[in-house]
């Protein structure tokens, strides 16, 4: 399946919450959710009866949709966190969190996880001194993720580090802006991982 590039704000009102698609629109009043919470489509105002199945595969699709993934990345993420030791539901989290796109996001460094995806793939990022453009990269305990020398020029990216002076980081990293940096300190506690999925009834869609 190719990624999706309709509308994103359908994507939200599909699942009933905000999955911060586009930014600071999202915070503002003219947020889809804010506006019409109701699913898309001609049925969306429609009594909806979801039978245990349905829950699950919803939870799936906004984990999915949350992070940016493709349907076979996150099947592919699933079964690696099934082999990992630990609570499934929570590896998983963990490794989509750690992809560098997120990263980026996370550290204040893009408004949304598709500017941060787009960011990463015009290779406007180094990981450990060595230009990444694979927004799917696994970022690791204490690599460093800096913006590139020349990109720290672009008008952009001035204004993505203004906002940045505000953004409260992820307890997990570590922000040097006066360097144009970050670092991963450590890998994210569940507690501190704000998806809004219960990942438990993604694992049980996949033990189907």
């Amino acid at each position: 399946m190719a990624r999706y590039t309709g509308p994103v704000c359908r994507l939200c009102r599909r699942e009933g919450v905000k999955l911060y698609l586009k930014g600071e629109r999202c915070l503002s009043p003219k947020c889809a959710i804010d506006r019409r919470a109701t699913p898309p489509g001609q049925h969306g105002q429609g009594r909806r009866r979801n039978s245990e199945y349905g829950l699950q595969l919803r939870e799936k699709q906004k984990a999915r949709r949350y992070y940016g993934v493709l349907e076979k990345q996150f099947e592919s993420y699933y079964e690696y966190a099934n082999r990992r030791p630990g609570i499934t539901g929570e590896t998983l989290l963990q490794t989509l969190e750690s992809r560098l796109d997120n990263v980026v996001y996370r550290l204040g460094f893009a408004a949304s996880r598709p500017e941060a995806r787009q960011l990463v793939r015009h290779g406007h990022f180094a990981v450990n001194g060595r230009r990444v453009n694979i927004p799917s990269f696994q970022t690791k305990v204490d690599d460093v993720i800096e913006i590139r020398e020349q990109s720290q020029k672009l008008t952009r990216i001035k204004e993505l580090l203004e906002g940045a002076e505000s953004h409260t980081v992820s307890p997990w990293l570590e922000l040097d802006l006066a360097n144009f940096r970050g670092k991963v300190v450590r890998m994210p506690a569940r507690e501190e991982i704000d998806t809004p999925v219960a990942e438990q009834m993604i694992v049980e869609h996949y033990s189907r």
